[in-house]
């Protein structure tokens, strides 16, 4: 294990790429990592320069990591660039230019830099109206633009083990996938831009009812004074078998919550489903439900707490 936390793991042979990486955060940091170790040149971006200096001398042992200033620059020479960074906001600044106060953006973004032909993978969980632009965006470049939102959390990423849901040209995805191995233990193109982030947006409503079912059954057996530890591990061999069981339950029983994916996070991820429902008149009653539980675990001073924190609300 690396001083970052990040398990290296066996990467599949393939040429060395020169890659570049836009956002070293809890996700980004092993992700960038991951490439580094499978042995593509990485240039990285952050926007605290700081987390790019550290990254660079953990990774110093790789093909030459390098840091730059700005996106832009960072591009440069790259084959693909991979980007995970906050919200809609942040990934049209990082890819587009940051916003000059005036309408307009500074050219100091990926897509100012990049190559004709690169191909730019966007991680963050982000909308699919913003995906669409940007693939558009991309295309009038001669650029090529993939969503590639992830799902398996901070472990996932430091094990190297996530899934990752693509949207965008199937020749672009093609290239990009066996690259992108080098962090995951799937990557799959589900349709067309845009589709990559409404995937993600499926996942997160089944996580949120899940959780909201896995919180109510674990609370309702204590005050029936059940051992929760014991009942879990029966019928975690039965139809009532998840990942959230099997990875939280145990923790929820034990009133565990600092670690994982935060509320915070999970309630971004739930404003961009409900936003999209409204859209597409999809009716989400459970997920709009669970939306504000984890509102009140938020004012409970939960902002940070793991999803499983739920259960909290209910003792």
């Amino acid at each position: 294990m690396s001083s970052g936390g990040i398990n290296a793991r066996s990467y599949e042979t393939i040429a060395s790429r020169q890659v570049a990486f836009l956002g070293l955060g809890v996700m980004g940091y092993p992700m960038a990592g991951h490439l580094a170790l499978a042995g593509h040149r990485v240039t990285v971006y952050n926007r605290t320069a700081s987390k790019a200096l550290e990254w660079c001398d953990e990774f110093a042992a790789t093909a030459t990591p390098r840091h730059a200033r700005t996106p832009r620059e960072a591009v440069a020479d790259a084959d693909m660039v991979f980007c995970c960074v906050g919200n809609d906001e942040d990934l049209r600044s990082v890819v587009l230019g940051q916003p000059d106060g005036q309408g307009q953006r500074i050219a100091d973004g990926a897509f100012a830099g990049m190559k004709r032909g690169a191909i730019l993978l966007d991680h963050t969980t982000a909308s699919a109206q913003v995906a669409r632009e940007l693939h558009v965006a991309a295309r009038q470049l001669g650029l090529h633009f993939i969503d590639a939102p992830v799902s398996g959390g901070q472990a996932g990423a430091q094990n190297g083990m996530l899934t990752v849901m693509c949207g965008g040209d199937a020749s672009a995805f093609e290239q990009a996938q066996p690259v992108t191995m080098a962090f995951s233990k799937a990557v799959t193109r589900v349709g067309d831009s845009g589709a990559g982030q409404l995937a993600k947006m499926v996942n997160q409503i089944c996580i949120a009812g899940l959780l909201q079912g896995l919180s109510e059954a674990i609370a309702f057996g204590q005050k029936a004074g059940l051992d929760m530890v014991q009942v879990l591990e029966v019928i975690g061999k039965g139809a009532a078998q998840s990942w959230q069981l099997d990875n939280r339950g145990k923790t929820m029983v034990a009133d565990q919550f600092e670690f994982g994916f935060a509320v915070d996070w999970m309630r971004k991820d739930l404003g961009l489903v409900l936003q999209e429902a409204r859209s597409n008149g999809a009716r989400l009653p459970v997920t709009a439900v669970v939306d504000q539980f984890y509102a009140d675990v938020q004012a409970m001073g939960g902002r940070r707490w793991d999803t499983s924190s739920l259960i909290k609300r209910l003792r």
